[in-house]
C-alpha cells in the first residue's frame, strides 16, 4: 500500500497556509485548529456525525461512503476529532482508515456497524486502521461481522493455503491506542487483530461468537509491545486471546474466557523469521468450559528459531476446563502439518501461581515438551485444579520438562 511521503505532506500543508493567508480568514483557521474539516462544515466542532454525511441507520442502506468521508475529515483535522456513530444499524463494506493524522481521533460507537456479507467486496479485512497515534475507539455499540452467513466458506481446517475470511477490527502500526466498551460480535474470522502496535489498552470489551464458529479468535496480537487487555469478556469458537510471535510486555488482567480455546501463546514456529515472545503476565482471570485454559503451543517442525520466556500466570480460576494447564510443543492442528521434527522453539521461565478450580478431564496439567529442547524453569506454586468427573483421579503429566512444584504437585515426575 502506498503512503504519502514527507515532501507531499509538506507541499499540502504549505498550500493550506497560503490559502489561509490569502483569504485572511482567521476564524476559519481557528475552526480547523478546533477540529473542523479544512474544507469547512463536515465536522463542526470537531465531531463528524456520519448521519450528517449520508449514513442511514436502517440496517440496509450502504453507509460505507459516509464512514470513509468521516475518517478523511477527522484524520485531516487538527486537534481532537470525533467520528460519531449514533444509535442505529449501519451497513458497511470494508473500511480503510489510514494515517498518520494531523490530530487525535476518537471513534465513538453508540450504534451498530453491520459488515456486508458480500465477500466479493473484501480485498482484506472489514475495518482496518493503519499508522495512527493516539487513537480511541469507545462506546456501547457493536461491530457485527455477520459471520454466520459465510462461516461455511471457511476451509482452513482442511488446508493451510485456505482463503482467509475478513477479520473484523484490525489495528496495524497503532501507537498509544485504546479500545473500550464496545462489543465485537460474530466476526467472519478473527474479531480483533493487533499487529505491530505499541502501548494499546483494550478494556471493558465484550467479544461474542458461538463456540463452534470457525477461527473466530477473540483478540490476536503479533509483533506488538505494551498491549494490555483488562476486564474483558470473551466467548468465541477459537482462542479467546492468542499471543503470537514478536509479542512483548503483554498484560492480561480480569479476563473471562469461555467458550473458546483458552488464553494461548502461539502457535509458534509456523513461519520463518518469527520473533521471541517475552514478558507476558496473565492475572485474575476466569476460564469457563473452554477446551484449553492456559496454553503455550508450538510446532515440532518449527520453521523458526525462537524463544518464549518470562511468562507468569497468577490467580486464575478454572471452571470445567478441558486442559487447564498445557504446554504443547508437538502442536499439529487437524493433522495437516508434520507431527515430528527437530524442534527450534525454546520455552523457559514459566510460572503458575494460585491456579484453582476444576478440570473436565483427568489431566489437569499437561507439559508436553520437546525431547530436542526440553522446557526449563517451570515453577508451580499452589496449583490446585481437580478433575470434576468420577472414577478417575486428577493427574499431572510431564514430558521433557524441568519443573519446580509445591507439595500439591510433588508427585509430578518429569522425563
Amino acid at each position: 500500500m502506498a503512503f504519502t511521503d514527507n515532501a507531499m505532506r509538506a507541499l499540502f500543508l504549505l498550500a493550506l497556509v497560503c490559502a489561509a493567508q490569502a483569504g485572511g480568514k482567521k476564524d476559519d483557521a481557528k475552526k480547523d485548529d478546533a477540529g473542523g474539516d479544512a474544507k469547512g462544515g463536515s465536522c463542526p466542532g470537531g465531531t463528524c456525525d456520519i448521519t450528517k454525511l449520508g449514513a442511514s441507520g436502517d440496517g440496509k442502506t450502504d453507509s460505507t461512503k459516509a464512514l470513509q468521508e468521516a475518517w478523511a475529515s477527522a484524520c485531516g483535522g487538527s486537534g481532537k476529532n470525533t467520528i460519531l456513530i449514533p444509535k442505529g444499524d449501519y451497513l458497511t463494506g470494508p473500511l480503510n482508515y489510514t494515517g498518520p493524522c494531523k490530530g487525535d481521533v476518537t471513534i465513538q460507537v453508540d450504534g451498530n456497524l453491520l459488515a456486508s456479507t458480500d465477500l466479493s467486496l473484501y480485498k482484506g479485512n472489514w475495518i482496518e486502521i493503519l499508522r495512527v497515534e493516539n487513537l480511541v475507539i469507545t462506546g456501547k455499540g457493536t461491530l457485527d461481522g455477520q459471520g454466520p452467513s459465510v462461516w461455511s466458506k471457511n476451509s482452513c481446517a482442511k488446508k493451510y493455503d485456505c482463503k482467509i475470511l475478513p477479520n473484523s477490527l484490525v489495528l496495524d502500526f497503532i501507537t498509544k491506542g485504546e479500545v473500550s466498551g464496545i462489543t465485537l460480535l460474530n466476526s467472519k474470522f478473527f474479531h480483533m487483530n493487533v499487529f505491530q502496535c505499541k502501548d494499546v489498552v483494550i478494556k471493558d470489551v465484550t467479544v461474542t461468537a458461538p463456540g463452534d464458529s470457525p477461527n473466530t479468535d477473540g483478540i490476536h496480537m503479533g509483533d506488538s509491545s505494551g498491549i494490555s487487555i483488562v476486564n474483558t469478556v470473551i466467548g468465541v469458537g477459537d482462542d479467546c486471546i492468542s499471543i503470537g510471535p514478536g509479542s512483548t510486555k503483554i498484560n492480561i488482567t480480569g479476563v473471562t474466557c469461555g467458550p473458546g480455546h483458552g488464553i494461548s501463546i502461539g502457535s509458534l514456529g509456523r513461519y520463518k523469521d518469527e520473533k521471541d515472545v517475552t514478558d507476558v503476565s496473565v492475572k485474575d482471570c476466569t476460564l469457563k468450559k473452554s477446551t484449553n485454559g492456559l496454553r503455550i503451543k508450538a510446532y515440532e517442525d518449527a520453521a523458526s528459531v525462537l524463544t518464549a520466556s518470562k511468562i507468569h500466570y497468577e490467580n486464575v480460576k478454572m471452571e470445567d476446563v478441558a486442559n487447564p494447564i498445557i504446554i504443547d510443543m508437538k502442536y499439529c492442528p487437524n493433522k495437516i502439518c508434520t507431527s515430528s521434527g527437530a524442534s527450534k522453539v525454546t520455552v523457559k521461565d514459566v510460572s503458575f501461581k494460585n491456579i484453582t478450580g476444576t478440570s473436565s478431564t483427568p489431566e489437569a496439567v499437561s507439559l508436553l515438551c520437546s525431547d530436542k529442547i526440553p522446557c526449563s524453569g517451570v515453577t508451580m506454586d499452589s496449583v490446585n485444579v481437580e478433575y470434576s468427573g468420577k472414577n478417575n483421579k486428577t493427574m499431572a503429566v510431564c514430558k521433557n520438562a524441568k519443573v519446580t512444584a509445591t507439595a500439591s504437585l510433588k508427585e509430578l515426575e518429569c522425563a
